[in-house]
């Protein structure tokens, strides 16, 4: 297996190791980190998420990596890019995102990875272009979406198919960013 890692100046987005599956699990077992996603995960749901990530990185040459604050060296959740569902109408597509445990929040660490990941894609991997989502009700991760020069078309906004109608986070926001504009933003 290929391995990755992306420094930035506090952070460091790498493969994904055993060691990071007990502090992921708390990370996504915790309702706050998750309160707008479907629900908290089991132990071995989380496991079976970092699989699927370390699968992507085998068969795309990118995923979501797993994220160290570089000072510490502590696991503080996954930043990185991650190929869209097909059952999503905007597929195929290529998302930035990203999910921190709760005590790295507000430090601008999801800013700092995504732009990376960013530069990334449409540097060395060629992205044309990249999207990014959340539920309509998820202000914080819309104002990183805009940090990163992303820009959200209202007329794109969509009800997320597996999120239950009847839920408040069904309706969800897409935000894009062109190759041309992120490029052009970073100059």
């Amino acid at each position: 297996m290929s391995s990755f890692e992306l420094a930035t100046p506090r952070l460091l987005l790498r493969d994904w190791q055993p060691d990071d599956r007990p502090a992921f699990a708390a990370m996504n077992a915790d309702p706050e980190v998750m309160e707008f996603l479907s629900s908290p995960l089991r132990a071995e749901d989380s496991d079976a998420l970092a699989e699927r990530f370390e699968a992507e990185f085998a068969r795309r040459g990118f995923c979501p990596w797993a994220v160290e604050e570089r000072k510490s060296g502590d696991f503080i959740g996954f930043i990185g890019l991650h190929e869209v569902p097909k059952y999503l109408s905007f597929a195929p597509a290529v998302e930035v995102g990203w999910r921190l445990a709760r005590r790295f929040w507000g430090r601008g660490f999801a800013t700092e990875g995504a732009s990376a990941s960013v530069a990334l894609a449409f540097g060395d991997l060629g992205i044309g272009e990249l999207v990014s989502m959340t539920a309509l009700l998820n202000v914080r991760s819309q104002r990183v979406m805009e940090r990163l020069s992303m820009r959200r078309d209202p007329a794109e906004d969509f009800e997320h198919p597996r999120v239950p109608e009847e839920s408040e986070l069904r309706r969800h926001v897409l935000y894009r960013l062109s190759a041309v504009d992120g490029l052009a933003g970073r100059r």
